[in-house]
């Protein structure tokens, strides 16, 4: 399992918009990813999962990513986070 935190920058957090190209992304690779945050977790391929963590801006989040071909899901969803959350 490789694993990697983010402290959200979007000015509304991870709202309807965001979370979908997020899912989107996930979507890409074969890996199981999950969301933590607000003491909870999410399947990051699960739009309504992601949007009920209800992250706002300012707040950590923790992506673990477990599979084959987790050391490419990692770094990719952490320069898509950075991008766009």
């Amino acid at each position: 399992m490789k694993s990697f935190t983010y402290v959200i920058t979007d000015p509304v957090g991870i709202h309807a918009r965001p979370a979908g190209n997020l899912v989107k992304e996930v979507k890409k690779y074969g890996s199981d990813v999950k969301i933590l945050g607000n003491g909870k977790s999410a399947d990051a391929k699960k739009l309504m999962a992601v949007m009920t963590l209800g992250i706002k801006q300012g707040q950590e989040v923790e992506v673990q990513v477990t599979g084959g071909d987790e050391d490419a899901t990692c770094a990719a969803l952490e320069a898509f986070m950075k991008a766009n959350l």
